[in-house]
């Protein structure tokens, strides 16, 4: 048990360190694209890819970037299972709401010109 707490206090205190890292590599990416603004850009967007690669990698190790990659990979699984519509379907559904649209619009404009024309036979102007 007590082993437990020590090795989750030393992955937590590694964690920190690998934060650092990954925004040290992504501010060298960014200060190195800055500075190296005379070579080429193949190079220097290569770099920048590179440096992003590894610092995408640094932040996967951590605790919070494991729990990131399990809840995409769970995502994707759940995406799996939709059901997704019909082509027909989804036409269908998108004219219905059209019209719905349509409908609404023409109703308020319709209940806003009788307000407009009650509040001015009201206030007399």
């Amino acid at each position: 048990m007590k082993a437990n707490a020590e090795n989750q206090e030393s992955e937590s205190k590694m964690d920190g360190l690998k934060w650092v890292v990954v925004f040290a590599l992504l501010a060298a990416a960014v200060v190195g694209n800055y500075l190296y603004s005379d070579v080429s850009v193949v190079l220097r967007s290569s770099a920048v890819v590179a440096l992003v690669v590894i610092a995408g990698i640094f932040a996967a190790l951590t605790a919070k970037g494991k729990s990131v990659i399990t809840f995409a990979r769970e995502s994707r699984m759940e995406v799996r299972k939709v059901v997704w519509p019909t082509r027909q379907e989804a036409t269908q559904t998108t004219f219905i709401v059209l019209a719905v649209t349509v409908v609404m619009a023409l109703a308020l404009w319709g209940i806003d010109g009788i307000m407009v024309r009650l509040v001015r036979l009201v206030t007399g102007a």
